[in-house]
């Protein structure tokens, strides 16, 4: 039997109904459940084959919960190494080098440091900061918003050097980006899972949260070239990120969708929030990417210290070789004597033809003499 555990935090809808499209499509062989975690032992017993992850982002507990549960080889959706060390810069910088469109971005020093932070720990940092050549690179209007973290928080439009620094003032010891803001014709936001299926979504970022007004169905929403770029442009970010589920956001402008935010290893997928369909869409096809990876062997991740705990592959490949047959075995007996019996023979064939001359020599020395 197969064990399938969800770590959630206040969300109520999606983990109950992708626990019910489990066990209901797994039959007894496949179970889904709430995960439930107390201490954790250093020599803790595998408990899991797969966890979905949606709250160890805000819960440091659980994070260092998962990346254990990871070293018995649990498969966890998002991989709690890369998501802990990952930031929204480093994916804006990555998706810009692989082809994606990105609105000029910057990162920016932090406002305020933790306590014993001084001067002499900053000097490294270029003082005054050029507050002017960073605005006329990325313009306005433009966002502030932090380096690292979901949910629109933190988030502000930007229309003047002034407003940026009062609102700079404020981020305290958050570390943000200032990035282009693109006023956009479209919007769309898309679920993408398993790095292949994709649900683009058009989306209205101004509206409330739960406001029921934010998914828009649209038929034809985006053109089909425009659509299959969207898609593409999706697959390739989670290929790169090595995430399995995500939300990807795009800010169209003149026909060149930008993806303005695409760190979201646990997007929101409340029935109320996103509604019925696209809630659907995204317990179904997890379901259906679940049961392929235990399908398919559950590989996780080659982790580095895997190589330390696993034997190499050369070696397992000795290790598992199918013993020779007892004809296999006479036939390589055969064949290496009869390369002895021949090397053995033009051993001697050369020591004769050493020893011809030497006497030829030793004969025409005797008649001189």
């Amino acid at each position: 039997m197969k064990r399938v555990g969800i770590l959630a935090g206040r969300e109520v809808t999606f983990p109950e109904s992708i626990i019910k499209a489990i066990n209901e499509r797994g039959n007894g062989e496949v179970v889904a459940e709430m995960v439930k975690v107390g201490g954790i032992r250093m020599d803790e017993e595998k408990r899991y084959d797969v966890i979905i992850d949606r709250i160890s982002h805000e819960v440091p507990y659980y994070r260092a919960t998962l990346k254990r549960f990871a070293l018995e080889g649990t498969y966890i959706i998002n991989n709690p190494f890369w998501w802990s060390a990952d930031d929204k810069f480093f994916n804006f910088s990555l998706a810009q080098k692989i082809g994606v469109a990105i609105p000029k971005t910057v990162l920016l020093p932090q406002e305020k440091y933790i306590q014993d932070i001084t001067s002499e720990s900053l000097r490294n940092l270029e003082f005054p900061i050029d507050w002017q050549g960073i605005v006329d690179y990325v313009g306005f209007p433009a966002f502030l918003k932090p380096f690292d973290g979901g949910g629109w928080k933190n988030v502000s439009k930007i229309w003047s050097l002034e407003e940026l620094w009062h609102v700079y003032n404020q981020t305290g010891t958050l570390c943000m980006t200032l990035q282009e803001g693109i006023e956009y014709d479209q919007f769309v936001r898309c679920y993408c899972v398993g790095k292949e299926k994709v649900l683009i979504m058009p989306y209205d970022p101004s509206q409330p949260y739960l406001s029921g007004m934010q998914y828009v169905n649209v038929d034809d929403y985006l053109t089909p070239e425009l659509h299959a770029r969207v898609e593409k442009d999706c697959i390739t970010i989670c290929e790169a990120l090595g995430y399995d589920l995500n939300t990807i956001e795009f800010a169209i402008k003149d026909g060149i969708p930008y993806a303005i935010d695409f760190m979201n290893p646990a997007p929101d997928a409340e029935l109320a929030s996103v509604g019925e369909y696209n809630h659907n869409w995204i317990v179904n096809t997890m379901t259906d990417f679940i049961f392929k990876k235990i399908e398919a062997g559950l590989e996780t991740p080659e982790y580095r210290w895997s190589a330390m705990l696993n034997a190499p592959a050369d070696a397992k490949k000795k290790i598992t070789a199918k013993p020779k047959t007892e004809k296999a075995v006479k036939e390589i007996k055969a064949e290496k004597t009869v390369k002895a019996e021949k090397a053995v023979k033009e051993v001697k064939a050369t020591a004769k033809k050493k020893a011809e001359p030497k006497a030829a020599k030793s004969k025409k020395a005797g008649n001189a003499e």
